[in-house]
């Protein structure tokens, strides 16, 4: 099977991850020198692939990478049951020693196992609390037992932390990760997330127990000139050819989103004989937006017209000053009382997000743009 031009939806790998050089540098000199990161980004922008390409430099029988995603959790008990799991499948290298492991560090509980087909390579870990005091605290407190016992370092990896800013009671969980967390010596953290809003809620609120937790990355996207520069050469390997026109103009159209990028690129390279053209383009569009229109259905159904309002205007250019009277009146926002409901509740809702001091954008481009051609055209 020939390699695919343009890689999208899935970790970037090899040659297919571009650029990244001095937040690769950065990350890496963080895992090895024990500092926790956090690293906040929009989805799409890459830093799932960021922290895959670090752990590939970084892994060693010495150095233990942990990895767990905790957007499918929705309370305590889901996380450390997917925690233990990560912590046991990382610090183990067979199916008797991850059994041995769980029986030997979780004493306290009754762990059960969910096994794949292939149970030296897949498995879960679910636990039953026969001591509940402290139940928690003790799960949190396994990897270091496991590091010192084993006398090697850790770094877990938690994607998607700021769900547990939606459990019940969120601010104590907090507080007891917290507590555990900073008194280890050989385990350390990279949490990243994509809900900008809640990341910087749990991790730059001075009254929230993770303010200053470690060192804090904001990832940037790509510059465009290695964007274009990768498509442009990623077509001549594959025997086509693009111009930089046209691939600016698929990086224009993305604002220069990494996983946009390669989507539309890998579409336009689908409708590409041997030259591309404005056709080609336009083709590849349309098919970026039929591919994302499911899930742009889902996120602005249930809108209010206010709401909906308020996106066309920041589609339309409008970033900052929503209270003055000419803009509420072009937009139909209602009062000027009624623009802070309308920006907690679409910030809450992961579709705007303040991307500098007073300034609004939308947090998917192509969502932008799917309205712009498919909902406000037809009204």
């Amino acid at each position: 099977m020939s390699t695919l031009p343009f890689v999208f939806g899935v970790k970037v790998e090899g040659d297919m991850f571009t650029d990244r050089i001095d937040e690769t540098k950065r990350l890496v000199a963080n895992f090895q020198h024990g500092i926790n990161t956090i690293i906040i980004s929009p989805r799409r922008m890459g830093k799932t692939s960021l922290v895959e390409k670090v752990v590939s430099l970084t892994a060693s029988n010495e150095m233990r990478i942990a990895k767990m995603d905790a957007f499918g959790c929705r309370s305590e008990r889901e996380f450390v049951d997917a925690f233990a799991t990560a912590v046991i499948r990382a610090t183990s290298t067979k199916w008797e020693e991850w059994v041995e492991n769980a029986k030997s560090f979780l004493s306290r509980f009754s762990p059960k196992f969910t096994i794949s087909q292939d149970p030296q390579t897949s498995f879960s870990v679910s636990l039953e609390y026969t001591q509940p005091n402290h139940a928690i605290e003790d799960i949190l407190e396994l990897p270091e037992m496991i590091a010192k016992q084993k006398q090697i370092d850790m770094v877990i990896c938690i994607d998607e932390f700021q769900q547990i800013g939606e459990f019940p009671d969120s601010l104590t969980f907090q507080k007891k990760l917290r507590s555990v967390w900073q008194l280890q010596s050989h385990v350390h953290y990279c949490l990243y997330g994509s809900k900008k809003h809640m990341m910087e809620k749990i991790f730059l609120n001075r009254h929230y127990p993770f303010y200053q937790f470690g060192d804090l990355m904001y990832l940037k996207k790509i510059k465009r000139e290695e964007w274009v520069s990768f498509i442009c050469d990623r077509f001549a390997q594959t025997g086509k050819h693009i111009s930089n026109d046209l691939a600016q103009q698929i990086c224009a159209v993305t604002e220069d989103y990494s996983s946009y990028v390669q989507q539309l690129a890998w579409l336009v390279w689908l409708q590409t004989d041997k030259e591309t053209n404005a056709e080609d383009l336009s083709r590849g569009i349309n098919s970026l937006l039929d591919a994302n229109e499911a899930l742009f259905i889902q996120q602005t159904e249930n809108l209010s017209e206010y709401q909906m309002n308020f996106l066309k205007a920041i589609y339309s250019g409008i970033h900052t000053g929503f209270t003055q009277q000419s803009v509420l009146q072009v937009f139909h926002l209602g009062t000027s009382a009624n623009i802070t409901k309308l920006k907690k509740a679409l910030q809450e809702k992961d579709l705007i997000t303040l991307s500098a001091p007073n300034h609004l954008d939308l947090s998917d481009p192509i969502l932008g743009l799917w309205l712009k051609q498919r909902v406000w055209m037809k009204n």
